[in-house]
């Protein structure tokens, strides 16, 4: 078991059950009283980000993770089958698993499955997605004055905002760790 002198950015630990990747942390030594860490922790399956505070030397549990190439096949149900480009198994992930990576996984994509202790634990995808436009509302002309945005629905069934000028049928690029429209592909 490690303590929190051993915490850094970028490495998961174990807390309560779940995974998290510690995406900030500072240790602080107060002039009366023992020192802390405050830490910004991110759940590997949810996204969500927390803040946790736990007191110098405080025991955690590191989690050493593995990636491994995958590519994505299909969806059947709430159950998504990757194919491993190394051996070309299938291996079905449940949607628990696979988290908020569905609103962004399409056909023929390669991904990184991550492993903890032999298990996937998590799809990691590109930084960077090109999706259909599969629905949006025409943008009316005059409304761009004030660099207007407007809903957009995406082929994977994602409905992110997208600038006013974007029609159906486009190609977009969009954010994966955001989910923000960046622009749209010639």
């Amino acid at each position: 078991m490690a303590t929190t002198s051993d915490l850094r950015k970028g490495i998961t630990i174990k807390l309560e059950g779940d995974l998290y990747t510690v995406v900030d942390f500072q240790h602080v030594k107060m002039g009366r009283g023992g020192a802390f860490v405050r830490t910004r922790l991110k759940n590997l399956k949810t996204g969500v980000v927390l803040e946790r505070t736990f007191k110098a030397g405080d025991k955690i549990d590191i989690v050493h993770l593995e990636e491994k190439s995958f590519q994505y096949i299909y969806r059947e149900g709430d159950t998504f089958y990757f194919m491993d480009m190394e051996t070309y198994d299938q291996l079905p992930l449940s949607i628990e698993v696979v988290g908020e990576a569905r609103n962004y996984l399409i056909e023929n994509m390669n991904v990184n499955i991550i492993y903890a202790d032999g298990e996937p634990v998590g799809v990691k995808l590109p930084n960077f997605v090109e999706l259909k436009v599969v629905e949006t509302p025409p943008g009316v002309r005059g409304d761009t004055a004030t660099g207007g945005s407007k809903p957009a629905k995406l082929e994977t069934g994602l409905t992110i905002t997208v600038p006013l000028f974007i029609k159906e049928g486009d190609i977009i690029k969009v954010d994966t760790r955001t989910g923000e429209y960046i622009e749209r592909v010639k």
